[in-house]
């Protein structure tokens, strides 16, 4: 799981499905303002709905680290099973060691972020940003 954590802190971040929430508030704020105020209402209303639904989504996306540290045993298992699928031909002998050969290795460490995008999308119906 840390080594897990360590690949996926640098750029994802996982939006349980309040993604859209965010983008029907902006949307229908929108639109109202262009009702209203017809051009200048939806380019208004477009950023007053995006304030809104930013505001409203705060605090929905988490970091991947923090979601792996959360997830149940059993869900761990899952992740650990299908990440030594990917490293099991490495030869290690710590997990700082693994660390290491994983992040010197720009191929694992892609294999390794693609399975938890799926494993998100696909296992805990989560977006990935």
């Amino acid at each position: 799981m840390k080594l897990l954590c360590s690949v996926s802190q640098k750029k994802m971040k996982a939006a349980f499905k309040y993604s859209w929430l965010g983008g029907l508030v902006t949307g229908t704020v929108a639109v109202v303002g262009g009702l209203v105020g017809g051009p200048p209402g939806i380019a208004i209303g477009g950023a007053v709905g995006g304030l809104l639904g930013a505001w409203m989504t705060s605090g929905k996306f988490k970091p991947v680290p923090e979601i792996i540290r959360e997830l149940p045993a059993d869900e761990q298992e899952r992740l650990f099973i299908n990440t030594i699928a990917i490293l099991r031909n490495l030869s290690w002998t710590s997990v700082e060691h693994l660390t290491m050969l994983v992040m010197g290795n720009k191929t694992l460490q892609e294999q390794l972020v693609d399975m938890l995008n799926n494993y998100f999308i696909k296992e805990l119906g989560s977006e990935m940003k």
